[in-house]
């Protein structure tokens, strides 16, 4: 049998420091592993006038004019590495982003900032924008768009009938009611006039080329950014369905449900579907997602000398029930030395969903780690770390936030309640006072969150 010496109350918090930084280093990695210039300039390659997405090719002396346009939280660095790659072929673009995620860009491409994830009027002038560059393309123009996540929220072209107010009211009840972030996709391609589809329809007779970065679970096209150029399976009956699973019928605007009705009846037409003429010149390319973030994590871990365990790149659910698996996880490993020996790290990708009950602030990976500190609270040895890739979590300024076995204890000896903090949805002032936000600014990718399990 064999001894662990005792360790000095300095040695383990030089301990817990270290497993933080290698917490936040193991992240940085995954991040550059989804750099979006780099992502789109792997699958796209321009040799002397032939352009090539994989295995297919275009000759560009085919077009009279080549167009960009695009949408979400990595838009403008994935617009930078088209224009980077094209150079003065490309005639002209517009792209939407959120506000401050912005990259260097020529005169030529036309940068619309907007809100995230509530809509907002400049998103509505962008979508205009948008809207009249893919109609006016002729089927001698090729089109390239890029897509990443938070594109549904930055492309709003309400349907006639609804308003943008109306529309924000409808996003925000589906925010906070815990839906999956497919069904609420769901919902807004069909309350839209770009989205499912709608986006190549307007596009069509031109070829179009989408890059797309993923932040959705499987990389599903139909759903990422609520599909603009894909064929839409989705019906207004499977949008009914959704508003009556989470009791929101009567509840949201009466305009958004009575066209979700009256789609369902089929008298509004629904959204494009395969085998729809309208996709035959329509190309869509993931060229990022979540599970290459979460292998460099492992790799990561591997080279700072951790047992590195992939346990999921589709976790989704509660955050606070997936939060309170993996800090069981951490206490398994201190116990018995499964499914990892120490030193360990457990990895795990997806996003989660946060059904609101309090009026706090805070995001999906904060209350994740507020979750996970109550059961860990007291271990050594134990770090817990979750944030989002985009450098955003809900509506705050933090990616997410870490914490370790001393949490609770530091929390208390200030006067807080974990429990009361959690019941608020109030992890942002939770961690703000206890200084363990994560916090990185606008990283210009989008491939949903990273949880890092540590234990030393």
């Amino acid at each position: 049998m064999t001894f662990e010496p005792t360790l000095t109350k300095a040695d383990m918090i030089d301990k817990l420091k270290k497993l933080r930084k290698d917490a936040t280093d193991i992240f940085q990695a995954a991040l550059k592993a989804v750099d979006p210039i780099a992502a789109v300039k792997q699958r796209l390659r321009l040799k002397g006038s032939i352009l090539y997405l994989g295995d297919l090719s275009f000759s560009l002396n085919d077009f009279e004019n080549i167009y960009l346009c695009g949408f979400g939280k990595a838009a403008a660095s994935m617009a930078r590495a088209v224009e980077e790659i094209l150079g003065n072929r490309l005639t002209q673009g517009i792209i939407i982003v959120k506000y401050g995620h912005l990259d260097k860009l020529s005169s030529r491409i036309k940068v619309q900032q907007a809100a995230h994830p509530i809509p907002d009027q400049n998103g509505v002038r962008g979508a205009e924008k948008i809207i009249e560059l893919t109609r006016a393309a002729t089927e001698k123009d090729l089109i390239i768009c890029v897509i990443s996540g938070g594109g549904s929220a930055l492309l709003p072209a309400p349907q006639q009938g609804i308003t943008l107010a109306e529309k924000q009211e409808a996003t925000k009840a589906l925010l906070e009611c815990g839906a999956a972030i497919g069904e609420i996709n769901i919902i807004r391609k069909h309350i839209s006039s770009v989205k499912g589809g709608q986006l190549a329809r307007l596009a069509y007779p031109a070829t179009l080329i989408t890059l797309i970065l993923s932040d959705v679970i499987g990389d599903p096209v139909d759903v990422i950014a609520s599909g603009p150029t894909a064929p839409d399976s989705s019906t207004f009956s499977d949008c009914l369905a959704i508003l009556k699973k989470y009791h929101l019928t009567g509840k949201i605007p009466a305009s958004v449900e009575n066209m979700v009705r009256q789609g369902a009846r089929g008298a509004i037409a629904e959204t494009p579907k395969e085998g729809d003429s309208i996709f035959v010149r329509v190309h869509n390319a993931i060229v990022a997602n979540n599970q290459q973030a979460v292998f460099a994590a492992k790799e990561k871990a591997e080279e700072l000398g951790y047992r590195a365990l992939v346990l999921s790149t589709f976790i989704e659910g509660e955050t606070r029930d997936v939060a309170v698996v993996h800090a069981a996880i951490a206490r398994e490993i201190l116990e018995s030395g499964n499914p990892l020996a120490r030193p360990a790290c457990v990895i795990s990708g997806g996003e989660t969903t946060v059904t609101i009950r309090g009026k706090g602030k805070g995001g999906r990976n904060q209350e994740f780690i507020l979750s996970a500190a109550i059961p860990i609270a007291g271990l050594t040895d134990t770090v817990i770390f979750s944030a989002g890739t985009d450098g955003t979590d809900g509506p705050t300024d933090a990616a997410g936030a870490i914490a370790d076995g001393t949490t609770v204890e530091r929390a208390q000896q200030r006067k807080m309640d974990p429990a009361f903090f959690l019941n608020q949805n109030d992890s942002y002032h939770f961690f703000k006072k206890l200084n363990d936000l994560i916090i990185t600014g606008p990283t210009n990718t989008n491939v949903m969150d990273l949880r890092l399990v540590l234990v030393g």
